[in-house]
């Protein structure tokens, strides 16, 4: 999906933030997996959100001021490398399909940079991203420096373009929210698939297929992410993803899986009895997970910080933790002691977009007056809500919770009045779970 409408208000947006320079934005390069083999090629956000282009070997430089203007720089058009790699712009029709004020082979690159960064007072440049970029830009620095004497002058301002893009990207347009609702969709529909599919004596990595299967046939393009498929104690590793074990019977299976449409990111948790039935065990600390992500959605909405629906989610899980007997005291004890880490010990929720955690700031450095300075909820802005509970063989935990590994995620949109769960499709209740393991 392309709009260049979009694309192009995006980079005059970023000419206003700039107001003067130059700012230069090349994408990812090619990666080198094995011998002549390539990883699968993945842009730079950063590039792909101010242009829409995803042939690697590109630069988009963006020139503010009186005489503003957008370039982009690419691989030349050449018939005898796309019998090999596949098909190529080439400069001319990158200017036209993509809407640039001009366009240039990349190997007028450093030709042209040293004309458009004389004499500016600016550069915007994300130094310190890569080695190879920042000696590139050193160079023409220093060519420009030895020209001192002839009235050359060089940018004595250097900033971070990042953070200008990062505050750009926290807020998706409804062209955005459109491709991540489609995102979230074949996400929600692939874990209904999984579900559906799993079965005791099977092994991780069987459900792993089936999801990707479902996300490849509805068009995602990629993974947003390596998956997690952990089964019984496997489940209690937060980032575990060697998804080759077996599902044993009576085991819970925890899937975090998420896949990538046009550039954007969903991000889906779910956990589910291998044997289609929940034990009692099972169920109390299922519910209460989800109790504890309902409350946090509850909490998303324009009139609340960031941070109001992890507070809301910590709130029920503890007062869940004591009635369980994994903590002891009061909730204001658990909560200043930090016992509650031992079974929950990482935030609610992230950014969600272009990147699985996305850009923009969590913190309001410009306001002092809310609580620990989070940044208030505003429309547009998109989040997880993934609440969790992992509870490992100790001698303070009652053995029946042994093992129990569950987190419940979501994908959610701050709208003008409240919030949509774009991944509402993906089933989460009990009686749901079990209803849909029975076909």
């Amino acid at each position: 999906m392309f709009n260049q409408n979009e694309f192009q208000q995006r980079r005059r947006q970023l000419l206003k933030k700039m107001g003067a320079g130059v700012a230069i934005i090349p994408t990812a390069p090619e990666l080198i997996r094995n011998r002549d083999s390539h990883y699968p090629y993945r842009f730079d956000s950063y590039f792909y959100y101010l242009t829409g282009f995803k042939e690697p070997e590109s630069v988009v430089v963006l020139v503010a001021g009186e005489q503003a203007k957008f370039i982009l720089f690419c691989r030349d058009k050449d018939m005898e490398r796309e019998i090999w790699d596949g098909f190529r712009y080439g400069a001319d029709a990158a200017r036209e399909t993509f809407g640039f004020d001009e366009a240039y082979s990349i190997n007028e690159l450093d030709a042209v940079l040293l004309k458009l960064l004389a004499n500016q007072p600016k550069l915007y440049f994300s130094l310190g991203e890569s080695a190879a970029w920042d000696a590139r830009v050193t160079g023409w620095m220093n060519t420009l420096r030895a020209q001192a004497r002839s009235g050359v002058s060089v940018p004595d301002d250097i900033s971070d373009v990042r953070k200008l893009v990062d505050e750009m990207r926290l807020y998706k347009s409804p062209f955005e929210q459109a491709i991540m609702r489609q995102s979230a969709n074949i996400a929600a529909a692939a874990h209904n698939r999984a579900i559906q599919f799993a079965k005791p004596n099977m092994m991780e990595y069987e459900i792993e297929a089936e999801f990707l299967h479902e996300f490849y046939r509805k068009g995602a393009q990629a993974p947003a992410y390596t998956s997690i498929v952990a089964g019984g104690a496997n489940a209690c590793t937060l980032h575990y993803n060697a998804n080759n074990c077996v599902l044993n019977d009576g085991d819970l299976l925890l899937i975090d899986a998420g896949c990538e449409l046009d550039g954007y990111a969903s991000d889906i948790t779910r956990t589910f009895p291998v044997n289609g039935k929940f034990s009692a065990a099972q169920k109390e600390v299922y519910e209460l997970v989800l109790a504890s992500q309902a409350a946090a959605i509850a909490q998303v909405s324009t009139a609340n910080h960031w941070n109001a629906p992890h507070d809301a989610a910590l709130d029920v899980l503890i007062q869940g933790f004591i009635d369980l007997k994994l903590c002891k005291g009061s909730k204001d004890a658990v909560l200043e002691s930090g016992d509650y880490r031992q079974f929950y010990m990482h935030r609610t929720g992230h950014w969600l977009g272009l990147d699985v955690h996305d850009a923009g700031e969590y913190k309001d450095t410009k306001s002092k007056d809310k609580p620990d300075n989070w940044r208030m909820l505003e429309q547009g802005m998109v989040l997880t809500v993934e609440p969790g509970c992992y509870i490992r063989p100790a001698d303070n935990v009652p053995k029946a919770f042994w093992n129990i590994g569950i987190r419940i995620e979501d994908d959610v949109l701050v709208t003008q009045n409240g919030c949509e769960v774009l991944t509402a499709s993906a089933v989460k209740s009990v009686p749901d779970i079990e209803a849909l393991m029975k076909h």
